[in-house]
């Protein structure tokens, strides 16, 4: 299973709505990822560029991009990304597997 960054930001709309009604989007979405095949690690609302965001465990890139348009689709965030995250373990598989690369070169080298 692969596993994504998910970050969003609200629009005004969807902040009024929240103050109005406040909730834990993080448990609402819950069960949406989960009928994809995946499991929520982490949630947390934050401060800063994002409002919210979740490290989530899903069974391939297809999946996560399904997430992602249906939430684009709810208009509820202004701004929204998916990271695709690997474990320190893949990082070094692939500094490996980078190293034993020929034919690329630098620009200007």
């Amino acid at each position: 299973m692969a596993h994504f960054l998910l970050q969003g930001s609200y629009s005004p709309e969807a902040w009024k709505a929240l103050v109005n009604k406040p909730e834990n989007r993080i448990e609402v979405v819950r069960p949406v990822i989960e009928s994809l095949g995946g499991k929520v690690e982490s949630g947390y609302f934050c401060f800063g560029e994002y409002d919210v965001f979740l490290v989530v465990e899903l069974p391939d890139n297809v999946s996560a991009a399904a997430f992602s348009v249906a939430i684009a689709a709810g208009g509820a965030f202004k701004t929204q990304k998916t990271t695709i995250l690997i474990t320190s373990e893949e990082a070094v598989d692939a500094m490996k597997k980078g190293a034993g690369l020929s034919g690329y070169r630098a620009p200007g080298k």
